[in-house]
């Protein structure tokens, strides 16, 4: 039995009432009349009072259950005393990177650092470490010892399992071992914090608390049968090196260097026949840190399993050993977290909260914050699946959707008391824009579905595509007096939009502001099947309703796609022939993006092993991959096949893959044979303007600059949408 979110008794410090920031410095404190802080949240981010920012959200809701909740944002992490600056926490620390990864926050797919940093004030690129979860963790260990530590968000939801990580190009352990941090909270964390915050106050050690689903621990749980991952879904023959702990301790680093072949299994699984285990009290253990490291095959089985575990209705416990010997400990993964009610998403997003920036950051310009300060979050979750992208790992495939009346009262008090408001809302959404209260037709379909994606390679016939809900939400929300405009900025998922005329129509006419962004990511079936996208046709017949309703309200307006380059499952020939599409369709990307491997994603796991975990891998299916800086430049060229700085490199690849037909002049060439002055024979000099016979007045010709791209999704739970175009 699930227990409601907001049903516990309040702690005693809820005498103190509502703080109108949540505390960052001592003096604060003590305006609030408080001697201490019962849960300090530490984060990468500059502490923005709004709900799509993590650290705000867990605060109030933990200040809503009578905890005293202090904030300390983009600590200084070089030396401790930033971390003693408002003295120690009386029930533990909450340490997340914040709404960004660390990683992708600071370096682009290239590795090149970024410039820039949305979430800090003035954009300052610097202000959080790399691996900010790991430093921050020890940062707090060493201001107050003894203290623990929780650690969340989505850096350290993506790294809960031993996972490949693209900056240091090898596989790293789970960041619970290298953070030597109590607990892991993972996913939507509301429900695993509140109960976690209320048994720590009620004197519950922190290591006797195991039981908490979207939470993962070091040690071991009693009560439990374990079943070998490899038999549940086996990868197939498994080749050297050998598992270096499924044998006697004193004899496992020798086997590692020598390859030689395994004694008898030293560890014994409490086996449980698959079809008559209770799911519930089943754990599956998955290879060893060590053997993900050593077999690629491994590896992606892994990331199977763990993608396959991911149904809150019927996820089973995941367990893998990390070391050798005395001192190997296991990582236990708890199943996913219970998805919230309508009731408790309403009651969560009208907590208290300013909607504005820690006064200290008022006169600062915070980019996330501008992006998203008039928008609303109608929904989460998303069941698209696409194996590029962290959503469905991180917040669940299960659509959260708050009801109609909290979300016309949000938008009633941003007109009311947010400054600046100009009357229009920029977004309501999520991580999509077009699946709110979209839920498979049946509970017990939905508990018991192990499907990665309800949309690929077709919808399900369970899925109920129904969109009038969200039609009518549109035109209540539009006509609220002070309302001048609803913009959609979230992802459109085109190949439900279809679906329904009748919300294309509103979105065409009503919430475009002249483009509307939309992500297809390619055009062949190669890379669109690895990436878990239908077909371009889909979108063919999205642009076709969306262009005639367009027409119908007197409108020009144009939809602006955005591709991935250099994913796996992509050849030369098919970026090849999505130039030649681009061309076609008169699309001149400006900016473009390079696939860029993010931790635990499906497509991750490809591009480190070169096999597809999306089939058994018992048949091994080998994955095109790009890794070289020269291919992957390659690759990007062809989305910018219009530069002339590329077109030496293009007319090589063209001669090399047998298409030298497309060299020369004409509509139907891809690059020209000849070089303008500006740009050099490899692309040298200075840049010039794009050469185009065949510029005109259409703003499709030439698509407005892509600006900031926030990459991931959320913090401790979820943070600003990703302003990735529709999916």
């Amino acid at each position: 039995m699930t227990r409601p979110l907001f049903s516990h008794r309040p702690y005693w410090a809820k005498r103190y009432g509502v703080a109108p920031f949540l505390p960052t410095t001592r003096a604060e404190m003590d305006e609030l009349g408080w001697d201490s802080c019962d849960v300090i949240l530490v984060t990468g981010d500059a502490y923005i009072d709004h709900p799509s920012f993590g650290m705000a959200l867990i605060g109030r809701l933990l200040e809503s259950h009578g905890f005293r909740v202090g904030i300390l944002d983009q600590p200084g992490w070089r030396d401790i005393a930033d971390f003693q600056r408002l003295g120690p926490p009386n029930l533990y620390w909450g340490v997340t990177a914040g709404n960004m990864d660390s990683m992708v926050n600071r370096y682009t797919s290239d590795k090149k650092i970024r410039s820039d940093d949305a979430y800090t004030p003035g954009g300052v690129a610097g202000a959080r470490p790399d691996r900010s979860v790991i430093v921050y963790a020890q940062r707090c260990r060493e201001a107050y010892p003894g203290v623990p530590v929780v650690i969340g968000g989505i850096e350290a939801s993506l790294r809960r399992i031993a996972h490949y990580d693209y900056w240091s190009d090898k596989v790293r352990r789970s960041v619970l071992v290298d953070a030597q941090a109590d607990i892991l909270i993972y996913g939507n964390a509301e429900r695993a914090i509140v109960e976690l915050t209320h048994r720590l106050a009620a004197d519950e050690p922190i290591a006797s608390i195991q039981d908490l689903r979207g939470s993962a621990f070091v040690g071991a749980r009693d009560g439990f049968a374990e079943l070998d991952s490899t038999q549940i879904d086996a990868p197939g023959p498994l080749g050297k090196p050998i598992d270096p702990y499924a044998m006697e301790p004193e004899r496992a680093e020798a086997a590692c260097a020598t390859g030689e072949a395994a004694p008898a299994p030293l560890i014994q699984l409490r086996r449980a026949r698959p079809e008559r285990a209770d799911r519930a009290h089943t754990a599956l253990r998955l290879p060893s840190f060590e053997a993900v490291t050593a077999d690629p095959v491994l590896y992606a089985h892994a990331s199977r399993v763990l993608h396959l575990e991911q149904n809150p209705g019927n996820a089973r416990a995941l367990v893998q050993r990390h070391g050798i010997g005395p001192k190997a400990h296991d990582v236990w993964i708890n199943p996913p977290p219970i998805p919230l009610t309508t009731a408790e998403m309403d009651a969560l997003y009208e907590l208290p909260y300013s909607r504005l920036p820690h006064p200290r950051h008022a006169e600062a310009k915070l980019p996330a914050y501008e992006m998203i300060k008039f928008s609303v979050t109608i929904l989460r979750g998303c069941f698209g699946g696409c194996s590029f992208c962290s959503i469905t790992e991180h917040e669940g495939r299960q659509i959260q959707s708050r009801s109609e009346g909290s979300i016309l009262g949000e938008i009633e008090r941003i007109r009311d008391v947010t400054p600046g408001f100009t009357g229009n809302i920029s977004d309501l959404g999520g991580p999509t824009a077009n699946m709110y209260r979209l839920a498979c037709k049946t509970k017990e379909i939905e508990a018991a579905c192990r499907k990665p994606s309800c949309v690929f390679p077709d919808i399900c016939d369970n899925l109920g595509t129904d969109h009038s809900p969200l039609v009518q939400l549109y035109r209540k929300a539009r006509v609220l007096p002070g309302v001048k405009r609803i913009f959609i900025a979230s992802g459109v998922r085109y190949d439900l939009a279809v679906r329904s005329p009748e919300w294309i129509k509103e979105l065409a006419q009503h919430h475009t502001g002249g483009y509307l962004k939309i992500a297809p990511e390619h055009t062949e079936d190669g890379p669109l099947t690895h990436m878990m996208k239908p077909g371009i046709g889909a979108y063919d017949r999205f642009k076709a309703l969306f262009d005639r309703y367009t027409k119908e309200a007197g409108k020009e307006q144009y939809l602006i796609p955005y591709f991935i380059a250099a994913h796996p499952g992509t050849t030369d020939e098919d970026m090849l022939n999505l130039a030649l599409w681009l061309k076609k369709n008169g699309f001149r990307p400006d900016q473009v993006q390079a696939f860029l491997p993010a931790p635990m994603a499906t497509a991750t796991a490809m591009y480190h092993t070169g096999l597809n975990p999306l089939k058994s891998l018992k048949a091994r299916q080998q994955v095109p991959v790009v890794k070289s800086l020269e291919r992957r430049r390659l690759h990007k060229a062809f989305l910018r096949y219009h530069d002339p700085h590329n077109w030496p490199v293009l007319r090589d690849a063209l001669q090399q893959m047998g298409r030298a037909d497309l060299i020369g002049p004409g509509k139907d060439k891809l690059v020209p044979s000849w070089q303008p002055s500006h740009a050099g024979a490899h692309g040298e000099g200075r840049r010039g303007p794009t050469i185009s016979k065949t510029a005109s007045a259409n703003p499709n010709k030439r698509l407005p600059k892509r600006g900031t791209a926030l990459t991931q999704h959320t913090g401790l739970p979820p943070g600003p949408r990703t302003k990735r175009p529709g999916r």
